[in-house]
This record gives C-alpha cells, structure tokens and sequence, in this order.
C-alpha cells in the first residue's frame, strides 16, 4: 500500500520512499509522479536553455542542472525545468539544497503551480536569488529576483536580454526559442 494514502508523509520519508520506489517504477516502466510530461516546444525551450547555460557556465563554479537532480525549497521538493547551483555538488547527489537560479518552462496545466506556489516557495528559499519562467507558446519570460528583502518581478519579451548577474551570464531570450516556429502557436499561420 502506498503510504501517501495513508498519511502526509515527512521530507525525509519521501526521500527515502521515492529512493525504493522510483527504482521500482523505472524498473516496471510505469513514470513516476515527478515526469508530467510535455510539449516538442516544451523540451525544445528546455533544451535550448539548458545548453545556453552549459556553454556559458563551462568552467565556472556555478553549474546547470536540468530536471532529472531534484532541489529542496520551502522544506519541500521540486524537479524544476533546470537550475543552476555554485557550490560544490557530489558525484552521489540527488537533492540539491542550495539553487541559485531555478528556470520553469511554463505548460498549460502546470502554469498556476509555477506562477503562485512555487514562486512563494522560491521566494522563501534564502539561495534562490531568481526564479525565471519561460513561456513556451510565445517568446517571452516571467523573472524574479531578490532585491535585498524583495522579491521583485519584471517580464521580459521579443529582443530582451535575461541578466543573471548572481551567475555572472547573460541569454538573448531569442536563444531559448531558437528553432520553434511561434506563429504557430499564436494561431497564425506558420511561415
């Protein structure tokens, strides 16, 4: 019997059931909880992001990671699209505790999730020092940053350059869309 029926269960006891039972679903080929699936545009922006970090971390202590390494916010844990960390990270590894920047993808079921529960649990994670959303129909991106004790937000779209001073790179969000035709997804015809 599953224990989450049962009971809420603690950080560490899902630790430490996730551990057992993700090998077991693997195994029987059944996704676990944490794989929602997505869209070609989805894994194209996720792609695409997750290699402009890697080229322009490359070298650097802070490094990228996508959503396969889980992270622990607010006393909780997430799989975020991608994220990047600059302490030292253990070979053996699977929860990091301290993400600097964390990048969603946003998907149309899981965009309020994305827009108000996990960005109050970002928000409240002292080493997140931003949280960038990425629309996936449309160029466009939805970041936060800590500003002393504020959490201030601003939208970036078309030709505008997402900043990540606190991992010293910047990305021409025309980079995250490269090769989605979004005409298409505007209802327009595609070129």
């Amino acid at each position: 019997m599953n224990i989450a029926l049962r009971r809420p269960m603690s950080l560490a006891e899902f630790l430490a059931w996730e551990e057992t039972a993700g090998t077991a679903l693997r195994v029987r080929r059944i996704p676990t909880c944490r794989h929602v699936g997505g869209s070609a545009a989805h894994a194209a922006v996720q792609r695409n992001l997750l290699s402009a970090l890697t080229v322009r971390l490359r070298g650097k202590r802070c490094q990228p990671y996508g959503s396969d390494l889980k992270i622990e916010v607010a006393g909780g844990i997430r799989y975020p699209d991608a994220f990047v960390v600059c302490t030292p990270v253990a070979h053996d590894a699977n929860v990091i505790h301290d993400p600097v920047v964390i990048f969603e993808v946003l998907s149309p079921n899981t965009a309020r999730v994305d827009r108000v529960t996990k960005n109050a649990e970002y928000r409240a994670t002292a080493s997140v020092q931003r949280y960038v959303m990425l629309e996936q129909d449309s160029q466009a991106a939805t970041v936060f940053a800590r500003e002393s004790e504020r959490w201030v937000g601003s939208l970036l779209t078309g030709d505008a350059v997402l900043s990540m001073p606190e991992i010293g790179i910047e990305v021409a969000l025309a980079e995250l869309y490269e090769g989605l035709d979004l005409t298409e997804a505007a209802g327009e015809p595609g070129a």
